[in-house]
């Protein structure tokens, strides 16, 4: 097998050896001029254009789609290439006017179509969202192109698929591995663009309840970048029945140590289907208290009025008592306690406090407010004051405390007294003392 590759790689010397010496014929040295020239010229145009549109998407920005903004700073990170691109195949359409032979333009139109085709790639990658995985997949492109184009593509290929193990009937080669991490990485993008579409879709659809929507998005992600993982390994030859004992292995060790994860996602799908919570619901679970802001596979976002966001495992919502203030409908009913003095009226006071109730605007005038006598306390008459509100997500305590303030400005101008606790305290000469 050494013997193998040495001979390999001798090979590809020799054709590569052989490409630097065409390079050095008479024809081809004033094309390598003339590429020199269009680098400088299309670096000069990227000096001077650059700034400009630049200074022109900056204008733009207000009242733009962020999609159209990514994309036209993703055309000014490239305008160097795409200025190059363009100067060479100037150049090359020129040089076809001067002289009909081909080869007197070959090198001019291998760049200009090298620039294109890297254009093309730096543009596709951008569908990929993780930063190490577009690299690698930019990368790998880019060296495949050069290669395919200069000729050498089979004779490096086939000196990579020559650097591996066989792992039982599987040959895991070098080529092999960067195959399947550029295929699945391409797969991944297009798998992602497709969810992108259909979710967009789905959350459009108002036939469809939110959670219904949350659930068929999570399944269609599921479905789809899995069947990209598995059809990139196919592309690239590798046999996924000899993975199945693998992976059964695997299977079984992550099994027994991630229950809490599995059992948070088993949780997500349960949470999902019985329809109990779904975004936009008020909820309170614990001490924390506010609306749903998105059902992930293994928790819930909770938002709360203070803006902190809380990640509550699926598996919480489950097995703990939760209180949805939303669950059937957006109603809720809201209690407040408060005394006045023995000689005011209990009826003319129950009056006030529900016109006073009625007064705010939250306040549901369809469920009108209630005032009962709950005791009669040491210094005062308590009473509870109920009203109705449909908007949870507003908030609680404001409410509470407009209605508060209500009351005050009511028993205020109406001579209605809420009593406090009085205490005396006598000083007892030493005669008095109890010893």
């Amino acid at each position: 097998m050494e013997q193998d590759l040495a001979g390999r790689l001798s090979a590809l010397w020799d054709m590569a050896m052989t490409q630097g010496q065409l390079l050095l014929l008479p024809s081809r040295l004033y094309q390598i001029g003339i590429l020199i020239f269009c680098l400088a010229l299309a670096w000069g145009l990227n000096r001077w254009l650059g700034p400009k549109f630049h200074e022109w998407i900056r204008g733009l920005a207000a009242g733009r789609p962020k999609w159209q903004l990514r994309a036209l700073l993703t055309v000014h990170k490239r305008l160097y290439l795409i200025l190059f691109a363009l100067v060479v195949w100037i150049a090359a359409r020129i040089m076809a006017e001067i002289t009909p032979f081909p080869s007197r333009r070959f090198l001019l139109e291998l760049a200009g179509t090298i620039a294109v085709a890297f254009l093309i790639v730096g543009f596709a990658v951008r569908l990929v969202q993780n930063d190490l995985l577009r690299r690698i997949v930019s990368w790998a492109l880019w060296i495949g192109i050069t290669l395919y184009y200069l000729g050498l593509f089979d004779d490096t290929r086939e000196l990579l698929d020559s650097l591996g193990v066989q792992l039982g009937e599987v040959n895991l080669s070098v080529w092999t591995v960067l195959s399947a991490i550029a295929s699945i990485g391409v797969l991944i993008a297009l798998a992602r663009l497709f969810t992108q579409t259909a979710a967009a879709t789905i959350r459009n659809n108002e036939d469809i309840s939110p959670s219904m929507q949350v659930l068929a998005i999570k399944a269609l992600q599921v479905i789809a970048f899995g069947a990209a993982f598995f059809i990139g390994l196919r592309m690239v030859g590798i046999d996924l029945t000899a993975l199945a004992v693998l992976s059964g292995a695997i299977g079984v060790g992550l099994g027994f140590g991630l229950q809490k994860v599995v059992s948070n996602l088993v949780s997500g799908v349960i949470i999902l289907l019985d329809k109990s919570i779904k975004p936009g619901d008020v909820i309170s679970i614990g001490d924390t208290f506010g609306w749903i802001n998105a059902l992930g596979a293994r928790y819930v976002s909770i938002t709360t009025r203070d803006g902190k966001e809380y990640l509550i495992p699926n598996e919480d919502l489950i097995t703990g008592q939760v209180v949805n203030w939303s669950h059937s409908n957006d109603f809720v009913r809201l209690d407040i306690h408060f005394g006045t003095a023995y000689h005011d009226d209990p009826h003319q006071v129950r009056k006030l406090a529900i016109d006073a109730a009625k007064s705010v605007d939250r306040v549901l005038e369809s469920r009108p407010p209630v005032c009962h006598i709950t005791s009669f306390g040491d210094s005062s008459v308590d009473y509870i004051l109920r009203f109705w509100i449909r908007d949870p997500t507003g908030g609680l305590t404001n409410i509470r405390g407009n209605v508060f303030l209500a009351l005050w400005d009511t028993f205020q101008e109406n001579g209605v007294t809420i009593p406090f606790p009085q205490r005396e305290v006598r000083m007892l000469g030493e005669e008095g003392a109890i010893s």
